[in-house]
């Protein structure tokens, strides 16, 4: 809950916020190769195979049934009593009154930030991250203060007291992406309670973008969050989407675990931007949750397997630099010479028909480094590696 007055914000303010966001540079890249079939496609993050046939038919069965009317701000209660089942299962006990239904994960950062952040508050990342984590904040007129993580020959990794510096009193939020987009970087389960428990000390909210958690390499299958080890009353906001493991990036669905003092709010926000997430998709995710378990499985082998591959694959080349990520679905590599990733990226369109994300699209910390989506087969990935490979060679 936002619990100071809001600052008032002019029109013209509002006007030249928006317009000081920074553009997707993904949506760029991909601007200059879509449409052309001949373009081999890595660079948004999204699974090569179709949602699961038992999902889609219960979304078809739904229609069928006339179910596409509204329905209640907070979700079905089917889907809601799901969603609290298996974070309950996943991590702590959660309740159906805990969860709120969004359209799109995407969406449930949005809400939460909302319902959080006033102008001129501070709002902690640790980055490199997915643009719109950082750009959302400032929509709301936040100031984003960016805690890099380091890259060396085990990967990525954070210096937990320079976050908890940075985590000063008078912070208003901590953004934490993990397992990370774009770099596979998972946050450790001692450094969570180091700064849950600094948070907690200064009334810090802490949002986990826990979007990836089941593709997650180093463990059990599922990450380690703050719902493993927060008290109901913690100053902490989880959210999530079906998206990725579940294979259903088209669907719009995702989930907010949230304090009891937060929802009312929340409810206010979901009415005020979508209303309410479509039944039959609801109805899907109810599917997808409990029968799901195989799908998810599955997921993580395909993409254990793809990413060992193109790890290994893209070791043999001249001047790549990369380690194998601990969760996600990307390889986050550094290429030797590259000092602007975003020309590089619209080069390898041009030139070779390869398409992979710049590094400086997630911000100033991964410039010189490239994002590769490998959620695909690996006949597609050994055909990209050969394109990179020509490119590198050849220039």
């Amino acid at each position: 809950m936002n619990d100071r007055s809001p600052s008032v914000a002019s029109p013209l303010h509002a006007r030249s916020t928006v317009r000081a966001l920074v553009a997707s540079q993904i949506r760029e890249v991909a601007n200059a190769g879509m449409g052309d079939p001949d373009i081999e496609a890595f660079w948004f993050g999204e699974p090569d195979e179709v949602t699961p046939a038992y999902i889609r038919d219960v979304a078809v069965a739904s229609l069928a049934a006339g179910e596409t009317f509204y329905t209640l701000n907070f979700g079905v209660p089917e889907l809601r009593q799901a969603i609290a089942s298996y974070v309950s299962r996943l991590h702590r006990s959660v309740a159906p009154a805990d969860v709120a239904v969004t359209a799109s994960g995407m969406s449930a950062l949005m809400l939460t930030v909302e319902a959080l952040v006033s102008p001129g508050d501070r709002v902690v990342c640790v980055t490199p991250l997915w643009p719109n984590l950082t750009e959302i904040p400032k929509i709301l007129g936040a100031e984003v203060v960016r805690v890099p993580l380091s890259f060396g020959p085990r990967g990525w990794t954070l210096d937990v007291e320079r976050l908890l510096d940075a985590l000063k009193p008078g912070t208003r939020m901590a953004m934490i992406n993990s397992p990370n987009n774009p770099t596979g970087w998972t946050l450790d389960c001692e450094s969570e309670r180091a700064i849950l428990e600094h948070c907690r000390a200064r009334g810090i909210w802490i949002v986990g973008d826990d979007v990836y958690e089941r593709l997650y390499y180093a463990g059990s299958g599922c990450a380690p969050t703050f719902l493993d080890i927060a008290k109901p009353e913690d100053r902490l906001v989880s959210t999530n989407s079906f998206s990725k493991a579940w294979l259903m990036t088209g669907w719009r669905l995702g989930w907010i675990v949230a304090p009891q003092e937060l929802m009312p709010d929340l409810g206010k926000l979901i009415e005020y931007n979508t209303s309410c997430s479509p039944v039959f998709v609801q109805r899907a995710g109810v599917v997808a949750i409990e029968q799901g378990e195989p799908t998810v499985a599955h997921t993580l082998e395909r993409f254990r397997r793809a990413r060992d591959y193109l790890v290994a694959a893209l070791r043999e080349l001249p001047g790549v630099e990369t380690a194998p990520p601990d969760g996600a679905m990307y390889v986050f590599f550094r290429v030797a010479g590259v000092s602007d990733s975003l020309a590089f990226c619209k080069r390898l369109v041009r030139e070779v028909k390869l398409g992979l994300a710049p590094g400086s699209a997630f911000g100033p910390e991964g410039e010189g480094f490239v994002r590769w989506c490998f959620a695909a087969n690996e006949e597609r990935l050994a055909e990209g590696v050969r394109r990179l490979s020509r490119h590198l060679i050849g220039s």
